[in-house]
């Protein structure tokens, strides 16, 4: 999917290495948020973010900008059983999801993280899903004000803890479910 800066497109393997430093990067410098020294499982998941494509329906996509930079990931979730967050996420059906969504400091404020999230939203539409479920921290409000600004809303019954840190859900309704 290009826009005038970025391509999206799935990550390759060849790009996994360079991703899941972006997302340790990204995720260790988040004021509030753990340091790899006291979730050191957590930091090992972000590292090895190529993992998760060897999971049923789960992708990673990345934005790459015009000079074939990797500036930004998100891990989407066709099916939540493999979703792998604390709560009760994963046994949702009809939805889809997308986790550890991460854009490299020089790409911020640019739309990188709009159109990941646009692209996840794309898919859930297409495979004729009935909800995007995704999750945030206090530490991320800007990401949690544009899923807010996108129509996320908050679903305090997929809100878990990840060790001390407080995790809050959202849920897109994309159809009226049953």
């Amino acid at each position: 999917m290009p826009t005038k800066e970025y391509t999206i497109r799935n990550a390759e393997p060849s790009d996994f290495e360079a991703i899941g430093q972006l997302m340790v990067q990204v995720y260790s410098q988040l004021k509030g948020f753990p340091k790899p020294s006291e979730q050191p499982a957590y930091y090992t998941i972000l590292s090895k973010i190529g993992d998760f494509t060897h999971k049923p329906g789960t992708e990673l996509l990345v934005a790459v900008a015009a000079d074939n930079e990797v500036v930004g990931g998100v891990v989407y979730f066709n099916d939540m059983q493999y979703y792998g967050s604390g709560g009760t996420a994963t046994q949702e059906k009809d939805a889809a999801g997308f986790r550890l969504l991460a854009v490299v400091p020089s790409a911020r404020g640019k739309g990188v993280g709009k159109i990941l999230t646009n692209e996840c939203i794309r898919k859930a539409k297409e495979s004729q899903l009935a909800q995007v479920i995704i999750h945030s921290t206090k530490a991320m409000q800007t990401a949690w004000s544009m899923y807010e600004s996108m129509g996320f809303v908050r679903s305090e019954d997929l809100d878990f803890m990840q060790g001390e840190l407080p995790v809050f859900g959202f849920r897109l309704l994309l159809k009226q479910q049953v």
